[in-house]
This record gives C-alpha cells, structure tokens and sequence, in this order.
C-alpha cells in the first residue's frame, strides 16, 4: 500500500511479492469456489458459508484489534520524527512543511477524484447488490462507527477521555489528541523524552509483529471470506475486482500526472528533461514498488537534473522516510470505495472527519510493508466515515497492482518536491539532462 517493499525495523515476515501472490490466490481461489457452491443447494451451501464466515471474522478481529494501538504509536513516532528533522535546518523543514501540505491536498483530492470516478464509472448496481448479499454473513455489528452529527461535530473533534474515544473506535477525535500530544512531546527536552518515545516505539514494534504473526493467517481468512462473498455474490465478483482495481490504480495514474505539474510548473524544468530524468526511477518503482529500492536512482535523477548534491541528499532521504504522497488520496478512496459498494451514503461531516484522519494517519505510515499499511492507514479512515472495514481484508489481496501506482506516483513526486524546494540550482536546469 505505501510502497510494499519499504523496509522497516520489524517487518513481519510474509509481507513480500510471494506473500501477494499467495493471498491473490487466495482470493481468486475463494471467490472460484464460492461461485460454485452458490448453484448448490442452501443445505450445502449456507453451513459451508456460516463456517468460511466465523473463520474469515475471527481472522479479521484479530487484525482489527492492532489498529487502534498502532496508529498511536506510529503517529507519535512520526510527529516526532518530523519536528526533529524540520528543526535540523531551513531546507528540512520546508520539506516537511511540503509533505503536510501535499498529504492534505492529497487527502482533498482522493475525496473529491474517487466519488467523480465511481459517477463516470460506477460499479454496476446488479454487482454492488449482489457483493452486498455476499457479505451479509459478516458481523459487521463492531465497525459501527461513532461519527459526529453536524451539530456536534466540532465539539467531538476535542475528546474530554481519549481513552473511551479509543475504546469506542472515535478515530478522529483520537487522532487529533495523538496529534496534539505528539507535538508536545517535540517540544520537551531529547533526554527528557527518550524513554516516553522509546516507549511507543517498542508499542509499534510489538504491534508489528502481531500483525506478522496475524497475516501468517492471511491466506486462509481471505479465502474464507472470498468464498462467503463468492457464494453470496456469484459471478458479480469476479467483474467487481476488475472495477476497484482500475479506480485504484486511476487516482495513483493522476497523482503521478500532479507531480509531472509540480516539476514542470513549480520547480521549473522542460517536460522533456524531467521525464527523461525520471524515467530510471519509475522503471524501478514499477518493478520492485519500493521507493526505498528507488532512491539510489532518484539521487542519479536529481543530478540530471543539476539539483545541488547537498540539497538532494537531505530533501530525498527524507521523503522517503516521511513522505508517501499518495497515501491520502488512495486510501480515502478505497474507503470511499467500499462506502459506494454497500451503499453507505456518508455525511459532509464524515468526509471532513475522513479527510483529517487520511492526511494525519499518513504520517505514521512511514517505511511499512503494503499489507501492514493498508490495515493501520484505511481501517481508521473507514471507522471515521462511518464505512465498515470488513471489504478490506478482501481488497488487501487485490493491492498489488494499486499499490505499483502509489508507488510510482511517490517516487515521481518525491524527486518532483526535492526540485521545487532546492535552494539553489543552476541556471539552466529547466534544460538539464
């Protein structure tokens, strides 16, 4: 999801391109036989889906229980880790100011592109109905989430108990405190705060693992579930997969467009030499989908481009760390994704609370395998729209080819802002390369 290869201190193992094959099998595999058994009987039929149903909830209760501690944990971490990096000098921090920015254009931009999209190509209603039976033997009693009514809105936004807004999945408000109380702990002496930063960050180490241990299981929680949906469903699904993976892969397609703009108009180079410089690093983001994998070659594009050696080699270090551009836009819209798939109509106030949850929510998604971000980024997202996070352990086995596009578009953007917030190039660097 944010770059599926990246490293991180305590990658679960499992998390790589044979993991992804697997759980596509798994998903095709499960829809297959779904779509077999839904033309027998219901006395065959409904205990096999009654079974493959507990089995795929209680798989994915154990992968909901994670999401609360982990985004505290990781959103700490990588406030701090931000206010840190802004504070070692100009040229950071407005790098960083850039990634904020960029995170809630992002966030807008994948409320607004996904519900245009799904207008222009809606996913046929015979298929939504049809996804819609199929699911209906998951409990999705537990992801009923608690977003806000217009007049109380506001005044949820600040949580008089943090605690019982974690208790009762109120992901904005918590998110908002975590934030608040992040921001704080930058500002308290580096001695001072070692031990309560090193606290959360062996809570997002411990809840990493869990994760790991819990996605050993993956294969068989999403055949389990496919194969409920497939046998709700029928044929449907097969052509609904198709439709998610296009709009996907879509909003990633016009955020790597967005930071062709930003070269071009802001940082100022020729179409022509920005492409030909960035044509390396896009080439090892499609094959790998990791923009860590993609830095060496992102450094070459940066000199082609005569961005000082200095400027690139604090600004892209950086963003690879911190900055995954088209997190926010790409989550949101597999939130929205599944909201118009159920049918869930979502208040302005859920979008609001959605779109501050997906453009804080990406800070913490720094250097985490696709499978782990696609949990701790999208399940908050969806809790705050008010959308059920059942459908994502299915959409989790169709990541891999939306996940190649968050990728490119992260590498293009990332070597796109080291040139819009360089200090100093040379004189005719619109004509480099």
């Amino acid at each position: 999801m944010n770059d599926a290869n990246a490293a991180s201190p305590a990658r679960p193992a499992g998390s790589g391109g044979k993991s992804a094959l697997l759980l596509m099998a798994a998903l095709i595999v499960g829809l297959v036989l779904g779509i077999v058994v839904a033309g027998l009987g219901d006395g065959i039929k409904e205990p096999l889906v009654q079974t493959a149903a507990l089995i795929g909830g209680l798989w994915l209760d154990a992968l909901r229980m994670t999401v609360i501690p982990l985004i505290v944990a990781l959103l700490v971490v990588g406030v701090v880790g931000g206010a840190d990096a802004a504070r070692a000098g100009g040229l950071a921090a407005k790098a960083v100011a850039w990634f904020v920015g960029f995170y809630i254009f992002s966030a807008v931009f994948g409320a607004v592109m996904t519900p245009a999209l799904l207008a222009v190509f809606p996913l046929p209603q015979a298929a939504a109905q049809a996804l819609q039976a199929g699911l209906a033997g998951v409990d999705q009693s537990a992801t009923a989430a608690a977003v806000p009514t217009v007049a109380d809105f506001f005044k949820t936004i600040i949580p008089p108990n943090p605690i019982a807004a974690a208790a009762n999945d109120q992901i904005l408000p918590l998110v908002f405190f975590t934030a608040v109380f992040a921001f704080a702990l930058a500002k308290v002496e580096r001695e001072r705060r070692a031990g309560v930063l090193g606290f959360f960050e062996g809570v997002s180490d411990a809840m990493l693992r869990v994760i790991g241990w819990v996605l050993w299981l993956a294969p068989i929680g999403v055949l389990a579930l496919a194969f409920a949906v497939g046998a709700g469903a029928g044929g449907s699904a097969l052509g609904a997969v198709v439709h998610y993976v296009l709009i996907l892969s879509a909003l990633g397609v016009f955020l790597t467009l967005v930071g062709f703009g930003i070269a071009i108009l802001v940082a100022g180079y020729a179409p022509g030499a920005f492409f030909k410089a960035i044509t390396g690093p896009m080439v090892v983001a499609l094959s790998t989908r990791s923009s860590l994998a993609s830095l060496p070659t992102m450094l070459q594009s940066a000199a082609d481009l005569r961005i000082p050696q200095r400027d690139a080699d604090v600004v892209l270090p950086l963003a690879v760390a911190l900055f995954r551009a088209t997190g926010p836009a790409m989550n949101i819209g597999v939130a929205l994704y599944v909201a118009h798939w159920l049918g869930v109509e979502i208040s302005w106030t859920g979008y609001i609370a959605g779109i501050a949850v997906a453009a804080m929510a990406s800070l913490g998604a720094v250097s985490l395998p696709g499978q782990i971000s696609f949990v701790t980024s999208i399940a908050p997202i969806s809790i705050a729209l008010g959308v059920p996070i059942e459908p994502l352990a299915l959409l989790l086995a169709l990541e891999t080819i939306p996940d190649t596009f968050r990728t490119l578009g992260n590498v293009v953007l990332d070597v796109a802002v080291t040139g819009a917030v360089s200090e100093e190039q040379t004189e005719d660097s619109g004509a480099a390369v």
